[in-house]
C-alpha cells in the first residue's frame, strides 16, 4: 500500500492538492473543495498529536476490521462520517488554509515511522506504518472526490 512516508507517494499528493481549486466540483458526498482541505487539516492535526479526539468504540477497532480498513477494502464514497473533531476547522482563506495543510503534510514525512504515534479515534492504536497508509488512503480518496 502507499504510504504518505514515501517521498515519491507524499509529493504526489502534495502536488495534487496544489492542483486544487476553491471552486472544484464534488463527485460525491456534501463537503466543498474547501471544507475538504479543513477537514484533511483536522485529521493532520490528531495524527500529529496536536489535538485529541474521543474515542469511537466500535466493531472498527477490532483488529482485522482495522487491518482491512487501512491496508485492503477500498472506502465507500459519501459513506464513511469520521468523528465530529474531524470536522472542527471551518475554511477560512484558500491559499492559507491550503499552505497550512501542506505544512501538516511535510511535517509528517519528517517524522519517525517507528517512533510513538497518536491513537485514532476510531481504529485506536496506531503504528507508523499504520498512520501512512492512512493518511495516503484518506486523502487519495478525497482529492479523488474533487477531480485530483
Amino acid at each position: 500500500m502507499p504510504s504518505m512516508f514515501d517521498a515519491d507517494t507524499r509529493n504526489n499528493l502534495l502536488r495534487r492538492i496544489r492542483n486544487l481549486t476553491p471552486d472544484a466540483p464534488r463527485a460525491w458526498g456534501r463537503m466543498t473543495a474547501p471544507e475538504m482541505i479543513a477537514h484533511l487539516t483536522d485529521q493532520m492535526h490528531h495524527t500529529l498529536g496536536d489535538a485529541t479526539a474521543a474515542p469511537i468504540r466500535d466493531f472498527r477497532r477490532w483488529p482485522g476490521i482495522k487491518y482491512l480498513a487501512i491496508h485492503v477494502v477500498p472506502w465507500p464514497k459519501g459513506r464513511v462520517i469520521g468523528p465530529p473533531e474531524a470536522f472542527v476547522t471551518k475554511p477560512a482563506d484558500w491559499h492559507n488554509d491550503v499552505e497550512m495543510l501542506i505544512a501538516l503534510v511535510e511535517r509528517f514525512g519528517a517524522l519517525d515511522p517507528n517512533g510513538k504515534w497518536a491513537d485514532h479515534a476510531i481504529f485506536g492504536a496506531m503504528t507508523g506504518r499504520d498512520w501512512g497508509v492512512f493518511c495516503h488512503k484518506h486523502f487519495d480518496h478525497h482529492l479523488r472526490q474533487f477531480g485530483q
